[in-house]
């Protein structure tokens, strides 16, 4: 049975690196000692070395440790003997280009399908939908294909920011994007802000956090879904 979690980030305003979900964590990782950890994203382009000593810290506080893909010979054998996997954010494109160079997306896909539980934050996030053609980032490698887990029916847009009524920018919203997506594509997309995040076991679906996310599908009006909503329903 599925058991995921996929945040829109790994660190809210004033926090420490993730600070509000590790009470999550603790029941999400209940069963595992170790984590392994896929840095490929290295946000800012850090070192896989210099994410996963951070992360690292973070997983100290709940007692769990943590080890870099990127430390093993077989990053396959890794993932399918891994108690527990974390991929954290960063840029998508280099995340996706990597699990593809070291030919992992598939077996990631299976193994958390069938159990293993996952976390992801931000681009660990975008790769748990069908593909990633509804990031925020910016495309500065090609990798072979957009496709990627596909863990959940849908897209996800993480870090989604409604627009700010009060700025002279000029520049499309996070919304004209995703319209602009659907112009092309019926894959419903889930703008995740920050502080949310999605629980899945097995086939249900659960919104969690505080706030609200916003529901876009082709060709009907945005909608806004309560924490606590059942996306099951999503395909």
């Amino acid at each position: 049975m599925k058991n995921i979690l996929i945040a829109s980030t790994s660190t809210l305003a004033n926090e420490n690196y993730l600070e509000y979900l590790l009470p999550e964590l603790t029941t999400h990782f209940q069963d595992c000692d170790t984590i392994l950890f896929i840095p490929y994203a290295r946000p800012g382009g850090i070192s896989h070395q210099e994410y996963t000593a951070m992360v690292g810290l973070a997983f100290a506080k709940i007692n769990k440790k943590v080890i870099g893909i990127h430390q093993f010979e077989d990053a396959a054998e890794a993932i399918k003997n891994a108690e527990g996997i974390f991929t954290g954010g960063g840029n998508t494109f280099v995340l996706v280009s990597q699990l593809y160079k070291n030919n992992v997306m598939k077996i990631l896909s299976e193994v958390v399908k069938n159990g293993t539980p996952y976390l992801g934050t931000s681009a660990g996030s975008n790769i748990c939908g069908l593909s990633i053609q509804t990031t925020n980032d910016m495309p500065i490698v090609y990798p072979p294909s957009f496709k990627t887990l596909g863990l959940i029916p849908f897209n996800l847009n993480p870090h989604y920011l409604d627009p700010d009524t009060s700025s002279k920018h000029m520049g499309e919203t996070r919304e004209t994007r995703i319209k602009e997506y659907h112009a092309f594509n019926t894959v419903p997309v889930l703008g995740l802000r920050e502080g949310s995040w999605l629980d899945v076991k097995g086939d249900t679906i659960t919104l969690k956090g505080h706030l609200t996310a916003r529901l876009f599908r082709q060709n009907q009006i945005p909608e806004e879904l309560e924490p606590g909503t059942d996306l099951s329903f999503l395909k």
